[in-house]
């Protein structure tokens, strides 16, 4: 455990002792449920998401229609 870890396990131990059993099983079982979750469906979830966006258009249609799509107002500033 780093120097880092420890310091912010303190800190966290501290804040829980004022609170009352039920609260501390409560937090007990959601850290558990956080240590089973699959990291590496996370992961993998993650790299689904590449490439998510489907068109049938090109990389240079799609380009087009949003510099078509701007609108610019020239308005005069005031001082």
């Amino acid at each position: 455990m780093s120097y880092t870890d420890r310091n912010i396990v303190e800190a966290y131990s501290i804040l829980f002792e004022g609170l009352p059993s039920l609260s501390k099983i409560e937090l007990i079982e959601r850290l558990s449920k956080s240590l089973k979750k699959n990291k590496k469906a996370t992961e993998s979830s993650f790299f689904k998401s590449f490439g998510a966006f489907a068109s049938e258009k090109s990389a240079e249609e799609i380009t087009a229609a949003i510099k078509s799509s701007r609108k610019f107002r020239s308005t005069a500033i005031k001082f």
